[in-house]
């Protein structure tokens, strides 16, 4: 056998092996945390050793954007792999819809479903936050299993939103007791545990509702609004866990959620899973700096503002991966990358092939993020209700609402937005709002019809 035959041979066995082995994959996807909120970002207040470790194990991304700011909207973008105006979720769901409501149009399909057909088990653990009507429900499209919350901003402990209690197996309410993260990271460790012994490759969903803010609405009579944890969160801190400090629970918030991350990872070194499993954790938004919503406690870090707006600080959000043996430790991406771009890259790694049938807006990432490619993009978008931007290059223009004019900057000289060069540079402005509106047209093709928005209370 000579030196060409073998390696032929080599060849062939690795992909046959890859064939028959494709990676886990975990997603965790946080709930309105800051691009300045964690140790790895570069937060020295906040204690995050699992996710600081993560990160640290694979590649740490610093131009990562999710192409609105909205937690339902930015939920059906990530899932479909298209943007909003293409998949027809354009708004936050109000309480009904989130209770009742198709949200997502039933003609979209989303990450499960793709990786269903590819020999995958899936579930999802976490805020839902995109519809719930027959045909809506995470079992009804590509979940084999799910336990979470339908809406949004529920109470951690008592699992309540607007006075009904909201907390789902499968498509039957389902009452527990616990902090809602402990809750979803245990579900999910006895997942991968119970999978890892059938030896089916599995991909887990894990969207954490923290940390999220809780309002009013959710709080039972005579209890005061405020960050919720357990009690070894502020212990990890030496604090009392009836700390009334609004920023010190914060952390605490963000801190548990450390906590359940580090859950997740040890149930894969357990079930010996770590090697063959991809995990991408990302935040579905950039922080709410509102009063009472995280104004003065979360961080946006040097970034404009935060959600729900299209500035730097509400759509440039924390995003790391590890995948052992294809992306190197202590990496770090500056390419310009979308949360839309998972889909295409998940389906990558299993490899499973694209649909033909259906456009995605997003770009297969791994490239970037296992050899340090450049962006798959010419062009990022960004919508948000009547706000709109295009980030290309290192130059953003935005036009924040209606009837506003265009601003626009230049991030490699001013990653904050403060300096508005539209009018020292009007060919600039003119020609991205000129692909701003081709873009628009484009988003017409295999669109789905939007669900009309129902006017009510929000999330």
């Amino acid at each position: 056998m000579n030196a060409v035959t073998t390696i032929a041979i080599t060849l062939l066995l690795i992909a046959t092996t890859l064939r028959a082995a494709p990676p886990n994959i975990v997603f965790m996807y946080a709930d309105n945390l800051g691009y300045g909120d964690l140790g790895c970002y570069g937060n020295t207040e906040v204690k995050t050793p699992h996710l600081d470790r993560l990160a640290a194990q694979g590649v740490r991304c610093t131009d990562f954007y999710v192409v609105t700011s909205t937690c339902t909207v930015s939920r059906g973008a990530v899932l479909t792999g298209r943007h909003p105006l293409r998949n027809g979720l354009l708004h936050q769901l109000v309480v009904e819809e989130n209770w009742h409501g198709i949200g997502l149009p039933h003609r979209e399909r989303i990450m499960p479903q793709y990786l269903k057909d590819a020999g995958y088990a899936t579930a999802c653990f976490g805020k839902w936050n995109i519809g719930f009507a027959p045909g809506s429900r995470p079992t009804e499209r590509g979940f084999d299993e799910f336990l979470g919350c339908r809406s949004g901003n529920i109470h951690y402990f008592a699992h309540t939103y607007h006075g009904e209690y909201d907390l789902f197996r499968g498509t039957e309410l389902h009452r527990m007791e616990g902090y809602s993260g402990d809750l979803f990271a245990e579900a999910a460790a006895e997942f991968i545990s119970r999978q890892s012994a059938a030896k089916r490759p599995f991909f887990l969903y894990l969207p954490f509702n923290s940390p999220h803010y809780v309002s009013s609405i959710n709080m039972p009579k005579g209890e005061q609004p405020q960050w919720q944890a357990p009690d070894r969160a502020f212990a990890a801190y030496g604090w009392n866990p009836a700390e009334t400090d609004e920023k010190r629970r914060y952390l605490a918030v963000i801190s548990a959620l450390d906590d359940n991350v580090g859950r997740v990872l040890q149930a894969l070194d357990a079930a010996g899973q770590r090697e063959n499993t991809l995990v991408a954790f990302i935040s579905d938004m950039g922080p709410i700096l509102r009063p009472t919503h995280g104004l003065g406690v979360a961080s946006a870090g040097i970034y404009r503002d935060g959600a729900p707006s299209l500035y730097e600080g509400g759509v440039r959000v924390p995003a790391f991966f590890r995948w052992p043996g294809k992306i190197a430790p202590g990496s770090v991406s500056k390419a310009m990358l979308s949360h839309l771009d998972l889909l295409p890259a998940l389906l990558t790694a299993a490899g499973a092939a694209s649909p033909k049938e259906r456009i995605l807006d997003g770009r297969d990432c791994l490239p970037a993020l296992t050899n340090h490619a450049d962006t798959p993009h010419e062009r990022l978008f960004f919508h948000l209700r009547d706000a709109v931007a295009v980030r290309e290059g290192s130059l953003k223009l935005i036009r924040p609402k209606a009837n506003a004019g265009w601003e626009l900057y230049d991030l490699a000289a001013d990653p904050s937005e403060k300096h508005n060069l539209a009018t020292k540079r009007p060919q600039d402005v003119q020609r991205l709002a000129d692909a701003i509106t081709q873009w628009q047209l484009d988003m017409k093709n295999d669109a789905s019809e939007p669900v009309p928005y129902r006017r009510g209370k929000g999330k």
